[in-house]
Order: structure tokens, then sequence, then C-alpha cells
């Protein structure tokens, strides 16, 4: 069980991730934190993220260990494909 709130992940969760975008950067990739809900962080992989057959491993191996690492080791971060972040408020 993550004995945080949402609201108190989401300021550490932005933080992490705004010091994991450059080395997504280096492979022309990009990453933007749009949510925590239920504990769980949804992103938006950008740029040659986007339809890269490594994306899966880039946000599980890369992204989800980081803030597993530094923040909790039950974080599931979920990539939210363009045009579907509007259906994250409706879970």
């Amino acid at each position: 069980m993550i004995p945080f709130t949402d609201n108190e992940l989401k300021p550490v969760v932005k933080n992490r991730i705004e010091k994991i975008r450059p080395k997504l950067a280096l492979d022309g990739g990009d990453i933007r934190f749009l949510d925590v809900i239920n504990s769980k962080i949804y992103v938006q992989l950008m740029g040659a993220c986007v339809g890269c057959s490594s994306s899966g491993d880039t946000l599980k191996y890369g992204v989800e260990r980081d803030l597993k690492l530094h923040i909790h080791p039950e974080l599931q971060v979920i990539n939210v494909p363009f045009g579907m972040e509007e259906q994250l408020h409706k879970l």
C-alpha cells in the first residue's frame, strides 16, 4: 500500500519526471506528466518515443524504475496516448 495521497505524490512525481526528461531528450524523446489517480502515475510519451518500438521498455525500465527507486516501490506508470487525455478524469 502506498502511504501517500495522490495530492502528496503529484509534486514529487512531477519533479522526478523533470529529472528524467533530459535522458529521453538525448534520443529525441520527451515525457509529460499528466496526473496521479489512485496512486497510478499517468504520463504521455512524446517526440521520438511516439511509435518507437522501445517505448514500452523506456516506460517500464526507465521511467517507472526511476520513480520506484526514488519515490516508492509500488508505483505504476501508465502512458496515455495522444487524444486520450480527456479520458483520465473519467476513471
